[in-house]
């Protein structure tokens, strides 16, 4: 009987859904697997000898907080308005056809964004890229930002009111209105139910975007065209602010639209405000998602915008005299790839105050610095030889890590990109060369001692012995929200996830390398070579992303909110 009733339902929900697409075709991936997710019923717990119950359980036995924590956390420089869509519809929109995939340091037109969009998706690999042509991006923005009233448009006129589930289902899972924001979606979204459920949708109810915005009409398209917070530094800031102790500073180009997204706890010092926002273009993927011949074969996304306050790094002197007064235990340091658009002279000009600015902070301030996508090897070697020595600690995924060693001839730099899975071992290699080339000694003056490394499937800490404690519980919390934030869960939701990472590897291809064997009730790995610890532990991945811009910045964040620095044993 159970099993029956089971299959029915199954039965009435696949009906309910196929009646949705039926009706609405239209309707963004984003919106559907949503309201999937609300009309289903929970999933069983898998049973306790799951790999993914197995590990999922293990970390939170794992999961400490530290006994010495962070208090006031200043986070800069680079913010922005992130305009979330899919990379597919909107290449559709501006009438590009499919061609051979190909990399651009920078884009010089919408030729050169199908290529590069197309080869990233291709390898399922994040990439961020500038637009160089200010006109063109504006095109391209403008083009965005109208095809999803057009969809809007046509599906209000054309459709009477759906049941209360699918207005509802327009809202993005996880995601949480506050501050100004907090209106109260569901009531807006009510209120479009109950105003026209008994017939079609009427201008009333969802009136012209070109005429009077209501509040319902504004949260209906911006579930179609998804605005977040953006930028490195307001990603790590908005992570931290959900941590209700801790205290945060954001300094960045902050503009009307991001201070409303942005949390309330987020103190922004009125020197950041600026008059308009920058805003970047994300284009998202599905894992299997196809562009004429290129196949996704992971979810991720790809990131592109004309942005020059960021680019040179205007917030930069805001930021540091803001430190005096706020007093930070830690200082997150971000945005220093945004300046690949800019002169040799001035990317020379803006390390060095980066460095003498980092230097004036009084001792005591840990500095982490945040890394991402880059093609300039000149600018990336010489973040490594002059910013390096200056931080504490890193973060940064594999395209960064074999990018920097190419750039600053580290090991397996011959590399032209990894082979699908980065290898653990050469991540190892590269890993320790960092620490033990450019990372504090006896006989080196750098504070560098710790890399947080984060890839798909798996993670690895990396620390200098006797600087840093509680790593295996920052390793394990950095990898579990990778789970829940791509899932849009509050917990690891096994039925949701998959255990992708190697179930053996070697810790290293030179001759202190060892072979390991994954245990997923023992998920954290630990190793040590000549003062340096790794932890390393895998990712259960989403099986079924709804979101993956922001994901490094999580896992970063969550890292350092489980880390305790100090000298140690």
């Amino acid at each position: 009987m159970a099993l029956w009733r089971g299959s029915a339902l199954a039965g009435v929900l696949a009906l309910a859904l196929g009646c949705v697409f039926l009706l609405e075709p239209q309707l963004p991936g984003s919106a559907l697997r949503s309201l999937w997710s609300s009309l289903r019923p929970a999933a069983p717990n898998p049973a306790p000898d799951s790999p993914e119950g197995r590990l999922a359980a293990a970390w939170d036995a794992l999961i400490v907080r530290p006994a010495r924590r962070w208090r006031r956390v200043a986070v800069g420089v680079n913010a922005c308005v992130d305009v979330v869509l899919s990379g597919v519809k909107l290449l559709q929109a501006l009438g590009l056809s499919p061609g051979s995939g190909r990399d651009h340091s920078v884009l010089h037109s919408q030729a050169h964004l199908e290529e590069a969009f197309a080869h990233f998706m291709g390898k399922g690999a994040a990439a961020e890229r500038f637009f160089s042509n200010q006109e063109a991006f504006r095109d391209i923005a403008r083009v965005a930002s109208e095809f999803p009233d057009a969809q809007l448009q046509q599906w209000a006129q054309s459709h009477p009111c759906r049941r209360r589930a699918v207005w509802m289902s327009w809202c993005e899972p996880g995601q949480k209105l506050r501050g100004k924001r907090a209106k109260d979606t569901e009531r807006h979204l009510q209120h479009c139910y109950t105003t026209c459920e008994t017939g079609p949708c009427s201008v009333k109810s969802l009136p012209s975007f070109y005429g009077k915005n209501t509040d319902c009409a504004v949260t209906l398209r911006n579930s179609l065209l998804q605005h977040y917070a953006g930028g490195n530094a307001a990603l790590i800031g908005q992570k931290f602010a959900a941590s209700s102790d801790l205290e945060v500073l954001l300094c960045g180009p902050v503009g009307p639209k991001l201070q409303e997204l942005l949390d309330d706890s987020v103190f922004v010092p009125p020197e950041s405000l600026q008059a308009a926002d920058e805003f970047h273009l994300i284009l998202e993927y599905q894992a299997g998602e196809e562009w004429g011949q290129v196949r996704a074969p992971h979810a991720n996304r790809f990131i592109f915008s004309h942005d020059l306050s960021n680019g040179a790094m205007s917030a930069l002197e805001v930021f540091m005299s803001s430190l005096e007064e706020f007093r930070p235990d830690l200082v997150v340091l971000s945005g220093l790839h945004m300046m690949e658009g800019q002169s040799r002279e001035l990317q020379r000009k803006r390390l060095l105050e980066v460095v003498a600015s980092i230097s004036d902070l009084p001792a005591g301030i840990l500095v982490h610095l945040e890394l991402a996508s880059m093609t300039n090897q000149e600018l990336m070697g010489t973040i490594v030889h002059q910013v390096f020595p200056a931080v504490t600690s890193l973060g940064l995924n594999e395209q960064e890590l074999l990018f920097l060693s190419q750039a600053a001839s580290g090991p397996h730099s011959s590399l032209s990109s990894w082979s699908g899975i980065p290898d653990v071992g050469m991540v190892s290699d590269i890993l320790f060369w960092i620490l033990k080339e450019h990372g504090r000694s006896a006989g080196r003056a750098s504070a560098l001692t710790r890399v947080h490394f984060h890839t798909l499937v798996y993670h690895i800490l990396a620390t200098v012995d006797g600087h840093w404690a509680n790593q295996l519980a920052a390793v394990a919390a950095g990898a579990r929200v990778a789970g829940t934030q791509a899932c849009a869960t509050d917990t690891i939701d096994a039925s949701r996830v998959s255990l992708r990472a190697p179930s053996e590897f070697l810790t290293s291809h030179s001759g202190a390398g060892v072979r390991v064997t994954l245990n997923p009730s023992e998920p954290v790995v630990v190793w040590h070579r000549e003062g340096i610890s790794f932890h390393f532990t895998p990712v259960l991945v989403c099986k079924d992303p709804v979101r993956t811009v922001g994901l490094g910045d999580a896992i970063s964040a969550e890292g350092l909110l489980y880390s305790q620095a100090g000298p140690h044993p």
